[in-house]
């Protein structure tokens, strides 16, 4: 498929007339930049740098290595092969000479997943006469977008993934009342097995944790080292899938209680959870309550202040210190992908949370060495407000 196959420069123009640039310039060396990989398409191998610049009007250029010039053959613009530096030198300085071009940087390291044009070439593009401003919001809008197939295809993933978290706890507790030997890895095995039948792929995973494991955020259970379920245990399982490599995944967590009754500990720190989830949910969606249509050009919030409403109610039922990641995480067609993250802990990400874009919404809280409670489910901004995935939340701990 030819490089930039479909791509809108028309709105592409209209955003950098907003933003105030003159051009958006895409840098890729050795796979660096995921980002410049989702606009332009398949690059090659990418031994060598690249350079591509999509300026607001004219026809696009792309200063390319000699030996790598094979996948842009139908490059929609001008292609300046280089060999040596001091070609590429003399074909970058006349191109970004006296030009404010948006590239991926984040003031002060701000947002690391924009990151992703290391100092050396930001230094030489600057005494090349170039000023250069993050090409955050052209990300959301063109990287970050997720497209109508791309929806579709999150859907069905989001409703698979949540009727087999729920078949695998209700099996999880059917074993464990028959006496089996329950154990962490069995349980994995069973939901990679049964995200295969769905016909969605996934490339690691899931999370199983029992017991104390569940206060480690990122567990990973392995054969003879993992747990066996336990009366009294919380349950966790995170799991994560989409219909194809490459495909916008679907993400979520679902929690469990091996037992009858939670003790009052347990529900508390479930509703907090919960309570954090949905405040999550009500800040996105405010701005769109009786405004249908509204798109864009409306008011919209920040990854950073939803972030905020979230950590509020863990905050106000007294765990605080016991939340130690950010609100959520961008998705794309990389599972923590590059636009607007739910985050004013980890990172500041004052990105608008603008139509197109999805995330998940995930709060925890982990005791350490007792048990810890995430309820994660996705979050899609459409021209009239979100969609939540799954249709339907988990609303109650599972009793198994």
């Amino acid at each position: 498929m030819p490089l930039l196959d479909g791509f809108d420069f028309a709105a592409l123009g209209d955003a950098l007339g907003a933003l105030g640039a003159d051009g958006w310039l895409l840098y890729d060396f050795r796979k660096v930049n995921p980002i410049a990989q989702r606009i332009l398409g398949d690059i090659g191998m990418g031994t060598r740098r690249l350079f591509v610049l999509l300026p607001r009007s004219g026809r696009p250029v792309a200063v390319a290595h000699r030996i790598e010039l094979q996948p842009l053959a139908d490059f929609p613009g001008d292609v300046r092969p280089y060999g040596s530096w001091r070609e590429l030198h003399g074909h970058l300085e006349p191109l970004v000479r006296g030009r404010v071009l948006a590239i991926e940087i984040s003031p002060l390291d701000q947002v690391p997943y924009l990151d992703r044009v290391p100092h050396g070439v930001v230094q030489l593009l600057e005494s090349f006469g170039a000023r250069l401003v993050s090409s955050a919001p052209l990300v959301s809008r063109f990287a970050a977008h997720w497209s109508a197939v791309e929806l579709a295809g999150h859907r069905r993933a989001a409703e698979a993934l949540a009727a087999i978290a729920r078949d695998t706890l209700t099996w999880t507790g059917g074993e464990a009342a028959r006496g089996a030997d329950v154990r962490e890895t069995g349980v994995t095995a069973r939901v990679r097995e049964a995200i295969t039948r769905a016909g969605l792929w996934t490339n690691e995973g899931p999370i199983v944790a029992f017991g104390p494991t569940t206060a480690m955020p990122h567990y990973e259970p392995h054969p003879g080292a993992d747990r066996r379920l336990e009366p009294g245990d919380v349950v966790l399982l995170d799991l994560w899938a989409g219909p194809g490599r490459g495909s916008v995944f679907a993400d979520q967590t679902w929690m469990a209680f091996a037992g009858r009754s939670p003790d009052a500990e347990v529900r508390r720190v479930w509703q907090a959870v919960k309570g954090a989830r949905d405040a999550a949910v009500d800040t996105i969606r405010t701005p769109w309550v009786g405004k249908p249509g509204k798109g864009e050009g409306g008011r919209v919030v920040t990854g950073a202040e939803v972030d905020d409403a979230a950590r509020a109610v863990i905050r106000a039922a007294g765990y605080d210190e016991y939340f130690p990641h950010r609100t959520g995480h961008s998705i794309d067609r990389d599972l923590h992908g590059s636009g607007p993250h739910i985050d004013n802990f980890e990172t500041e990400d004052a990105r608008a949370l603008v139509p197109g874009v999805g995330f998940s919404v995930e709060p925890g809280v982990y005791l350490p060495g007792r048990f810890g409670m995430r309820s994660e489910i996705n979050v899609y901004i459409d021209a009239t407000g979100p969609e939540v995935n799954p249709r339907t939340p988990q609303d109650e701990l599972i009793l198994v």
